[in-house]
């Protein structure tokens, strides 16, 4: 297996092996409600920060005969115009998580110094929710976003998707989804060590199972509670796994990062290439020696920094090509710069 990064390697072994037991059908349950009572979740009253954001917590319809949808919404406050967003679906493998605990790194990095709104979506967890549940829901908030773009101040012209892992690929089966229904208008697409392969049948997937923070037996468990009987199955649709998909064509420029020494390394890489084969735009980064959700662990590891840079100068570059006004105009705050604001977060 590639060596992980020294820094890396030691706040894995800081760890210690409760948090990297596998996920299994028997503990799935109680997985589930430990995480549920210990990651993170800030109130709105947290992410106000005393004033510098303003916070809403919205219910909107679902689609489908689906359930109503909880979207929290955030944007800078006293800001001007229409801001560009940043419409974001949490990790978790898609069995854990929330939309709340992911807001207060995002807020610090991205929504203040690129001057984004974001909306984080609450969507239903498997196994109670099955695919296309979970799909569904986050179609239905952005349908709902979009539609209300006024309302909220945001730019229905410059919305990016994104999620890490889970959310990942589920912001890549969104793009997938928006294409093929004719939805609204995506700017591009922020994937970050995206979970994209039901089969688990890639080198990487079998060279690094075991190894990290995730491995073969978490990821049929959780592809399991997902899909149901159809996990595996060969007439899959790209919407519940987007590595199924043959097609990427027409699709928006897209952010891609992994770790060299992760299970996903390999799916993450072939699609970026599928969708350069396609004719697509896709930029890649596979970082030296890093596992899966190796900068929310050891956020302060050079690797983890040079991570979260290359990200937002993605960002950066695409919401300035994105217009006239380039960073530095009236609309722009200038270059990104951290933003000291104490939360809590967490985000696998």
């Amino acid at each position: 297996m590639p060596p992980f990064d020294p820094e890396l390697s030691a706040a894995l072994e800081s760890l210690g092996n409760g948090p990297r037991e596998p996920v299994t059908p028997g503990n799935l349950a109680a997985r589930q409600e430990r995480d549920a009572a210990t990651r993170p979740r800030p109130t709105a009253e947290d992410l106000r920060a005393d004033g510098r954001f303003e916070v809403a917590e919205l219910t909107v319809p679902g689609l489908r005969d689906g359930p109503d949808v909880t979207l929290v919404s955030v944007r800078p406050a006293g800001r001007e115009g229409p801001l560009p967003l940043l419409y974001y679906l949490h990790g978790g493998a898609m069995i854990m998580g929330n939309a709340w605990s992911v807001l207060p790194r995002i807020l610090r990095e991205w929504a203040l110094p690129l001057n984004m709104a974001v909306i984080s979506v609450e969507y239903r967890l498997a196994p109670r929710t099955r695919y296309p549940g979970p799909l569904e829901d986050c179609y239905a908030g952005l349908l709902w976003a979009t539609g209300h773009a006024a309302e909220l101040g945001v730019d229905a012209d410059r919305v990016i998707v994104g999620g890490k892992s889970a959310g990942g690929g589920l912001a890549a089966a969104l793009a997938l989804l928006v294409r093929d229904r004719g939805g609204p208008r995506i700017l591009g697409q922020l994937l970050l060590c995206p979970m994209l392969d039901d089969r688990g049948r890639t080198f990487s997937s079998h060279q690094m199972s075991g190894h990290g923070m995730w491995d073969l037996v978490s990821h049929e468990t959780a592809w399991s509670a997902l899909l149901g009987d159809g996990y595996g199955a060969a007439d899959l649709p790209p919407y519940a796994a987007p590595a199924r998909a043959t097609d990427l064509s027409g699709l928006p420029p897209a952010f891609i990062d992994v770790g060299s020494a992760e299970m996903f390394r390999d799916e993450d890489v072939a699609y970026a290439n599928a969708i350069w084969q396609s004719g697509g735009q896709a930029e890649l980064h596979v970082w030296p020696g890093a596992y899966h959700g190796f900068d929310g662990l050891a956020p302060r590891a050079a690797i983890s920094k040079d991570a979260r840079d290359a990200r937002t100068r993605w960002l950066r570059r695409l919401l300035a090509h994105s217009r006239s006004t380039v960073p530095g105009s009236e609309e722009s705050p200038g270059p990104a710069k951290a933003v000291d604001i104490a939360y809590p977060c967490g985000e696998w």
